[in-house]
Parts: structure tokens; C-alpha cells; sequence
């Protein structure tokens, strides 16, 4: 049997692998043969030698010519499955689905090093967007939207997102909202530039910002004109206190997932927070990473208990992709018509045929659907990277584990996290230093992502960070 099949796939036994690839277990490390073949075939995907639609052998075929036990072929197929690079279909064997991700553009950073692992925060995993059913959603939605909904759009975003996105926030987050009273814009991004519009017309310079927060935001509210006044973050998230004195009429949160820290926001500091915008403040509610959830229950939104003092913004870019460029904010009336009216003036509205694409994949459950997959495949990255934390770096004190899209790693008091930035990198691992998402100085910290990246990768880089630790 295992002969006629290795005929029929064109494979010859030899003594030391297979023809297929030339693959050679004696260049595999001894306890690491899983890991070895993965590897291999990941990326004979990633440099073409096995293109979309490409059979892999039968896991029994490949075992015996590589004199390795079937669980080994397994659990390599299984990891590649996981990636979302093949799938193995009843009666159809084990098919490759897409190219493999690439690492990460290359950057100023690791221009100088292309083989450095990039475990710096930031991206989701796009092999993960489903491909498959979005191009169904596109078609769908062409084929019932009429030529008149070509044209130029309502500034708020199409009816049929906007509908969409109501049903999906009061379900997911508990924000009940009017369709009318959402605007679709091209990302947080987007939504934060336009808020910041708002405010600066009215004569506010700055703006309550947490401590450590977003740098990316931090650099989004400057460059519209607003001044990020820092207010510290803690165990219990944002010190409620600390805003009331810092004399600001408007505060950047992120309180389901605190970028970067991790922690939810406190029950007393959420009433306490919303007590301090109902006497006059604005809260910008980022709704970063909410659907990101593992080890803990859901937390509702903000903006579902306060949504007349509340900003409530959120996008698909962690849930699908960053290149749809599809946001939301959903704003006070005091807050919403001037919104409106900037958004116009910026670019009439946001491209209506993703919208539809999107309302569609809402609609007909694949959005859900889609996220239920990636939340297992993330939950295994995680574990993964605790993993080898606990293997490499063990007594590491890590946090923001329980949800989102990366972690953190809290190094001794008096280190320099730069240095050990830079001397990760020199190593050829990537990571964030928590000074870098800083504006005052506080404990010392390191910014590590896994979304992006497969397990046998996020193994490696953490041995190369540890190594890099030890040598400072």
C-alpha cells in the first residue's frame, strides 16, 4: 500500500530522506524533527517550490521515507494547518491553500538585518484573513447592490455597514447605537485625526493621554495639534484621580485592553471615569483588542454605559486586516454633526465597496466565524510564547497574557530597556522596549508581539532575547 501510494506521488525511497524536497532527517536536530520539517515545508511554500493547490504526501508515505515515526509528519502538517498554509480535506490528502507570511516589511530597523525575527507588536496575523469568504461577501454584495449605490456616498458610510456594525457592537460590546449616529472612517486612524480636528476647532490643546499608551496615538493627537498631558496607568489601569487633576476637558482610554500594558480597566476607576465625564470631560474610548479574549470574560464597552459623554472607535485592522482601512466612531450628538462634516470635507466617504464586502461578512455570520478561528490559533502563539519564556527566561515576570495581540515582560529595576533592545536586535530578535510607549520615565520593560508570528519562530526569537539579556 505505502509503495503504490509513494508510486503514485512520484516520491523513491532512499536511505537517508525522500526526493521529495530532498528533505534529510539527519540534518534535524535530534529532539526537533517536528520542528525540522515544519520548517522545511514552510518554507518550500514561502519560496514557491510548493505553490497553491501542491499535494504533500501521505503523512504514513513521508514517515517511512524519512524513518521517522508518522506522529512527527503529524504534527508538522498540523502546525502548517494552524497557519492557515494548508488544509487536509477527507478522501483529498493535504493541499497547500496560500503562499506563507512573510516577516514583517523591512524597516529601519531591520533593513540591516533581514533575518532578524520581528516580535515587535503592531500586526495580526494576516495569513489569517479569510480569503475565501470575503471574496463570497464581495459577491454577494455586487450582486444585490444597485448602480445608484455607486456613487458618491452619505459621508457616514453605506447604510448596510452601518446597520451591520449596530447589531454586531450591541452584541459583542453591549454599545446600542442608532445606524444613523455611526460613521464609518478609514481606521482609528482616521477616526483619532478627525476627533482631533474637532477639538482643536474648539480651542483644546491637550488632551488627557495614558501613561504608558499608544505611541502611535501619542504621535496621531500631536500631529492634529493636541498635547498628550500623561496620566499614569497601574495595576488597575487608568488612575481616574491623576485626570481629574491634570485640568484636561478630553481623555484618550483604551479600557478593555490597555495598550500596552494589558490590564482592564477597574470596575470603581470605570464609574469613577464616567462620573469625570459626565461633570464635562470627553473620553475617546479605543476600543483596542477587545475581541481578543482567552483567559478571561468579555468587558463591555464604555460607551454602552455612558453613551452620551463617551467617543467610542474601533476598526477591523486586528480582526481582519489593516489594508481595508475600515473604522468607526460613534460620538455624542455634540461631537457627531461636526464629525460628520470633517469626514465630508476629508474625502467625501470612506471606499464603499469593502464596506458592503464587510456588512455582508457581518451579516451572514462569517465575521464571527472568522474570529472564533483566530482566537484558537493566537491562544496557541501565546502558549507558545509563555512557553519558551518559561524555558529561556524563567522567574520572568509577564503580563497582559489574558488577551490581545502581545505581552509584556518586565525587566529589573535600573535596567536600560533600549540597550536591551538594541543589543536583542544585534542578536537578531526584534522587540519593543516599554520606554519607547513612555512619556515619563517608569519601570523598565519589554513589548513582545506574537500574532504574526508561528511558534518555532517565537521559540527562536526568545532564545535569542534571553541570550541578549544575559550578555548585559
Amino acid at each position: 500500500m505505502e509503495q503504490g501510494q509513494a508510486a503514485r506521488t512520484g516520491e523513491v525511497q532512499t536511505a537517508k530522506g525522500a526526493d521529495f524536497l530532498q528533505l534529510d532527517p539527519t540534518a534535524a536536530p535530534r529532539h526537533g524533527l517536528a520542528g525540522w520539517l515544519t520548517a522545511a515545508l514552510r518554507a518550500a511554500v514561502t519560496d514557491g517550490r510548493l505553490g497553491r493547490g501542491a499535494r504533500l504526501p501521505a503523512t504514513r508515505v513521508l514517515a517511512g521515507q524519512l524513518g521517522v515515526s508518522r506522529g512527527v509528519v503529524v504534527e508538522a502538517y498540523q502546525r502548517l494547518t494552524d497557519e492557515g498554509l494548508v488544509a487536509g480535506r477527507r478522501g483529498g490528502g493535504t493541499t497547500v491553500l496560500t503562499a506563507a507570511p512573510r516577516e514583517a516589511p523591512a524597516t529601519a530597523e531591520t533593513a540591516a538585518n533581514p533575518t532578524v525575527i520581528d516580535l515587535r507588536p503592531g500586526l495580526p496575523d494576516l495569513s489569517a484573513f479569510p480569503r475565501q469568504a470575503w471574496l463570497r461577501a464581495e459577491r454577494s454584495a455586487l450582486a444585490r447592490t444597485p448602480d445608484a449605490a455607486l456613487g458618491y456616498g452619505d459621508p457616514r458610510g453605506t447604510l448596510q455597514l452601518r446597520t451591520a456594525l449596530a447589531d454586531w457592537l450591541a452584541r459583542s460590546r453591549g454599545v446600542r447605537a442608532d445606524p444613523a449616529t455611526i460613521v464609518v472612517v478609514g481606521g482609528v486612524a482616521q477616526g483619532l485625526a478627525l476627533l482631533a480636528q474637532v477639538l482643536t476647532g474648539r480651542g483644546v490643546t491637550v488632551v488627557g493621554y495614558e501613561d504608558p499608551g499608544s505611541r502611535g496615538t501619542r504621535d496621531q493627537v500631536r500631529r492634529w495639534g493636541l498635547e498628550p498631558v500623561p496620566v499614569p496607568v497601574d495595576a488597575h489601569g487608568l488612575d481616574v484621580e491623576a485626570l481629574a487633576a491634570a485640568g484636561v476637558d478630553a481623555a484618550l482610554v483604551t479600557p478593555a485592553h490597555q495598550y500596552p500594558t494589558g490590564v482592564v480597566l477597574a470596575a470603581d476607576r470605570r464609574r469613577a471615569l464616567l462620573d469625570w465625564a459626565r461633570s464635562g470631560g470627553l473620553v475617546i474610548e479605543d476600543d483596542y483588542d477587545a475581541e481578543h479574549r482567552y483567559d478571561r470574560a468579555p468587558v463591555a464597552a464604555l460607551a454602552a454605559l455612558e453613551p452620551d459623554h463617551v467617543v467610542h472607535v474601533g476598526s477591523v485592522s486586528k480582526t481582519l486586516a489593516p489594508a481595508l482601512r475600515l473604522g468607526w466612531v460613534i460620538a455624542p450628538p455634540g461631537v457627531r454633526d461636526e464629525l460628520v462634516a470633517r469626514k465630508q470635507w476629508s474625502d467625501i466617504t470612506s471606499p464603499a465597496l469593502g464596506q458592503l464586502a464587510l456588512a455582508e461578512l457581518i451579516a451572514s455570520g462569517g465575521f464571527e466565524r472568522h474570529l472564533r478561528r483566530v482566537r484558537v490559533r493566537q491562544r496557541g502563539r501565546r502558549d507558545a510564547l509563555l512557553a519558551a519564556l518559561s524555558e529561556y527566561l524563567p522567574g520572568a515576570r509577564v503580563q497582559g497574557v489574558a488577551a490581545g495581540l502581545h505581552l509584556v515582560v518586565s525587566l529589573p529595576d535600573g535596567v536600560d530597556d533600549e540597550a536591551v533592545a538594541a543589543r536583542a536586535q544585534a542578536a537578531g530578535v526584534a522587540v519593543q522596549p516599554l520606554s519607547y510607549h513612555r512619556l515619563r520615565p517608569g519601570p523598565p520593560g519589554l513589548v513582545i508581539g506574537y500574532a504574526a508570528v508561528t511558534p518555532d519562530r517565537l521559540r527562536a526569537g526568545v532564545r535569542l532575547l534571553a541570550a541578549a539579556l544575559r550578555e548585559g
